[in-house]
C-alpha cells in the first residue's frame, strides 16, 4: 500500500495531518482518550475540550479538530514536552514503529530550535510550541497511524506549500518561511514551494511530523488505485483555495518506484576532452547520478558537446556550480523529470576467486523474492582483476559464475 501527504496547496500543520487521519477512518476515540493521558505529564496544562467535527473549507467537506486548553504558562523547556510525549507513548502502548515516530518528531523541534538559537538541547524554550497543543498533534498523529497501519505503507509526499509574506511570534517579526522551517527539513528530500497566500501554510510541527513520517518526496502522484482518502482541516480560512491536507491511500499498481530527479543540461563549445573527463569524474564524485555527453552541430555549424546531468535536487545547485567553475559555460538549464526505478537491493557477498577470498557489492533486483538478476559493481570487478592480474572480461565472469553459486542461481 502506498500512502500521499498532499500539502502541495494547504501546507500541513499538526492538527491537519491529525484531522486528516480521523476523517479517513482512524479511530477517534482512541485518539481522543490517549491524548487526553498527556495531560498527566504537562503540569500547568489542562485539556477543556477535545473533538473532531465535520466542517466545509471553501466547498471542501472535511474534519476539524476542536480543541480548548487551560494553560499558566507561556513558555516552557522543549525537553519537558519531549518527556511528556515518550512517557504518553509509552503509557498507552504505542507500537515500537509509532513510538519511534513520535520521539523522532518532537526531536525535530528540539534540534531545530538548538540549532537556531545555538543553544544545547536541555536549554531550549519554546514558545508557540510550549502549549499541550504539540504534544496533542504528535501523540494524537501516531495514535491514528497505528490503528490505521500506516506506518508499513510507503509514504509519499508532494512539494510543501509554506506560504509567504511575513509572520510575528515571540521573536519578533521574520519572513516566512520562518527559519524553524528551514531547519526541520534542511537536509530532507522534501521540497517546499511558496504556495497562494501570504501566510504561514505550513507549521514547525506539520514539518517536523512530515519529514519523520514521509519516505519521499514526488511532484506526481503513483500509479495505484485509491482505497480511501482523508480530508484535514486548517483553523485559517484563505480566499482561492481550502485551507485543507489531503492524504490519500491507495494499493500500488506498479512494480517499480517512482521518484523525481533533476535534468541539468548545458552546450560545451571549444572545449578539449581532457576537461570534459575531468569534469564527468567530478561530478559523479560529488552526487551526480548519471552524466553523459552527446556530440552535436549547432547553429553555423559549430560542433558542440551537450553535456546531460542526473542528479537529486539535494544537489542540484553544487553541482551547477561546479559545471559552471570547471568548463567555463554561461549558463544551465534545469527540468525536473520522473522516473521508475527498479526495486533493488545492495548486498555484500564473500566469493573465491583463484583460491584468494574477496567481498563485493552486488545489487540484486529481486521479483516474489525470486532473484531475477544481479549485477557486481565495477569497480569490485577491476581490483579484483588487477590483484590476479587477469582482463577485466575474465575477471567479470569468474566473479559472476562465483556469485550465482553463493546465491543459488541456476
Amino acid at each position: 500500500m502506498v500512502l500521499v501527504i498532499d500539502a502541495q496547496i494547504a501546507g500541513i500543520s499538526g492538527d491537519m495531518l491529525l484531522s486528516s487521519l480521523i476523517n479517513m477512518g482512524a479511530n477517534k476515540s482512541r485518539v481522543i482518550n490517549g491524548v487526553y493521558l498527556a495531560e498527566e505529564y504537562l503540569k500547568g496544562s489542562k485539556i477543556v475540550k477535545l473533538d473532531f467535527e465535520k466542517i466545509n473549507k471553501y466547498g471542501t467537506a472535511a474534519t476539524h479538530l476542536v480543541l480548548e486548553t487551560s494553560e499558566n504558562l507561556h513558555e516552557r523547556k522543549g525537553i519537558e514536552i519531549q518527556e511528556c510525549i515518550l512517557s504518553t507513548s509509552d503509557k498507552i502502548g504505542l507500537s515500537e514503529k509509532a513510538k519511534v515516530f513520535a520521539k523522532e518528531s518532537i526531536r525535530s523541534l528540539l534540534h531545530a530550535e538548538s540549532n537556531i538559537h545555538g543553544e544545547p538541547l536541555e536549554s531550549v524554550h519554546f514558545h508557540e510550541a510550549s502549549s499541550i497543543d504539540t504534544a496533542i498533534d504528535i501523540i494524537g498523529s501516531a495514535i491514528a497511524l497505528d490503528d490505521l497501519e500506516l506506518f508499513s505503507d510507503e509514504i509519499i509526499s508532494t512539494p510543501v506549500a509554506v506560504g509567504g509574506g511575513t509572520l510575528t511570534f515571540s521573536h519578533g517579526t521574520v519572513s516566512n518561511p520562518a527559519s524553524a522551517i528551514l531547519e526541520i527539513l534542511r537536509g530532507s528530500d522534501m521540497i517546499i514551494c511558496g504556495g497562494q497566500a501570504r501566510q504561514e501554510l505550513t507549521t514547525p510541527t506539520g514539518a517536523s511530523l512530515l519529514v519523520n513520517l514521509a519516505d519521499r518526496c514526488s511532484e506526481f502522484y503513483p500509479a495505484m488505485k485509491i482505497k480511501s482518502i482523508g480530508y484535514g482541516a486548517g483553523s485559517k480560512d484563505f480566499e482561492g483555495f481550502p485551507n485543507v491536507l489531503k492524504i490519500v491511500r491507495g494499493e500500488s499498481t506498479n512494480e517499480f518506484q517512482l521518484d523525481t530527479v533533476q535534468i541539468l543540461e548545458t552546450n560545451l563549445d571549444d572545449i578539449s576532452g581532457e576537461i570534459i573527463g575531468h569534469m564527468i569524474d567530478k561530478l559523479i564524485s560529488n552526487g551526480a547520478k548519471d552524466v553523459t555527453v552527446t556530440s552535436g552541430i549547432t547553429k553555423k555549424g559549430r560542433p558542440t558537446n551537450l553535456v546531460s546531468i542526473i542528479c537529486d535536487s539535494s544537489v542540484t545547485n553544487s553541482l551547477i556550480s561546479m559545471l559552471v567553475s570547471e568548463t567555463g559555460t554561461l549558463g544551465v538549464r534545469i527540468r525536473s523529470s520522473s522516473r521508475y526505478i527498479v526495486p533493488r537491493i545492495v548486498v555484500s557477498i564473500p566469493i573465491t576467486v583463484h583460491e584468494k577470498n574477496f567481498t563485493v557489492r552486488c545489487k540484486i533486483v529481486k521479483h516474489n523474492e525470486t532473484i531475477k538478476h544481479f549485477k557486481v559493481e565495477s569497480d569490485e570487478v577491476k581490483t579484483i582483476a588487477d590483484s590476479l592480474s587477469l582482463s577485466f572480461k575474465e575477471a567479470s565472469y569468474l566473479i559472476s559464475d562465483e556469485v550465482k553459486r553463493r546465491l543459488n542461481i541456476k
